[in-house]
Order: C-alpha cells, then structure tokens, then sequence
C-alpha cells in the first residue's frame, strides 16, 4: 500500500505516547531537507507511558517497522512508510506515525 516515506523529522509516537525516533537515518536519500528512514533502522522510544510489569508489560524502549515499501529501495534497503506495520518491544504494539512530509510517497 503507497505511503509516505519517513524521515527523522517525522512524528512517530508509540501507542502510550511515547516519542519515537530512528536510530540510524539514511543520508543518501533527502525528503524535505531531511535524512529518510530505512525499514531495517531500529527506533529508540523515550517516554513511553505503560506501566512497568506487575502493572502492565511495558514501557515501549524499541521499535522496528515490520513492513516498508516494496518497489521502491536505497542502498538495497526498503523505506520505512507511513502506512507501515511496526513493533514495539517488549508491549508488542505499533508504531502511530501522525506528522510526516506529504510529497514523496512510495509502494
């Protein structure tokens, strides 16, 4: 399914409101003046707001996207896109992508 490319401007928050951020940006390619996001580029979440076990399974300290586009690559790897499936560990829940620059899409 077409979507945004991600880039590390981009606004991604773990389902309990945590923030988001990728780990490694890739410099090669540039949307809206921005380092992209490659699919295989784990995500740091700080701030996640589920509560430690006894209480919950959590909080949200990693994420990975599952799924990134198909037809189009950068240095061999897909992107990571805003209609993407993503998982966090250790609660197992996604990724929720809610600011990203709309120009460059991909499938």
């Amino acid at each position: 399914m077409p979507g945004a490319i991600l880039h590390v401007g981009a606004t991604v928050m773990c389902s309990h409101g945590g923030q988001a951020t990728p780990t490694v940006p890739n410099p090669r390619v540039m949307v809206s003046g921005q380092p992209t996001v490659l699919q295989t580029a784990p995500y740091a979440v700080a701030g996640c707001s589920m509560p430690p076990p006894t209480a919950g399974n959590g909080p949200c300290v990693t994420a990975q996207w599952m799924t990134g586009s198909v037809r189009v690559l950068s240095l061999g790897q897909p992107f990571a896109l805003q209609t993407g499936q993503s998982l966090c560990t250790p609660t197992g829940t996604p990724l929720i992508p809610s600011v990203v620059q709309p120009r460059v899409l991909a499938t």
